[in-house]
């Protein structure tokens, strides 16, 4: 059985593969840094969120659920 993506560990390879910072991404978004290492420390994260975060770094992370979700069945 595949285990559930954690959506944290993924965006932070993605801003790794584009040479970014979780230091960037946090002031894109006006959080703290700090706040944002807490964020993607989670498994979950909001839909809203995530669909900001998408954007910001040009990558489908929900992709990654659907893929889950199909590979499951």
């Amino acid at each position: 059985m595949t285990k559930e993506p954690h959506i944290g560990h993924l965006i932070k390879l993605e801003l790794q593969k584009q040479g970014r910072t979780i230091t960037w991404l946090a002031k894109q978004l006006n959080f703290s840094r700090q706040n944002m290492y807490k964020i993607l420390n989670r498994p979950w994260i909001y839909t809203d969120l995530l669909l900001k975060i998408s954007d910001i770094l040009g990558h489908d992370f929900f992709k990654c659920f659907s893929d889950y979700n199909e590979n499951k069945k």
